[in-house]
């Protein structure tokens, strides 16, 4: 079965933040290619951060962000660090507890997309 992999930032009952990984299956939508059920959201925003951005927050609501251009990397207030590349998707849901940190990969203007929900 085809899936579609979105990284999961969120906190635990203790307020660190952990990653996880979700797949959302996909069916067959013909000449199309494949598609999820869909996902009820409430607004989106697009995002430009500068190109030093390194930020320890919390997300400001459960949101899915797609990167659209420029790597950033993901550190929990575990210690564990993650990197992704333009086109991933990942669910911030950490809206309390310690949060977690996010730093460009480049020196440079990163654009992003938020899917609030």
């Amino acid at each position: 079965m085809e899936t579609f992999k979105v990284t999961r930032v969120y906190a635990d009952e203790q307020g660190e933040s952990r990653f996880d990984e979700l797949h959302y299956p996909l069916t067959n939508g013909g000449p199309i290619g494949h598609l999820s059920e869909k996902v009820q959201v409430k607004e989106i925003l697009f995002r430009k951060v500068p190109a030093g951005y390194n930020d320890l927050h919390n997300a400001p609501a459960r949101q899915y962000v797609v990167l659209l251009d420029g790597g950033v990397e993901i550190e929990t207030s575990t210690g564990d660090k993650r990197t992704f590349a333009p086109g991933e998707v990942l669910l911030m849901e950490d809206t309390i507890g310690k949060g977690h940190r996010s730093s460009n990969l480049q020196p440079k203007e990163r654009s992003s997309l938020f899917i609030i929900f």
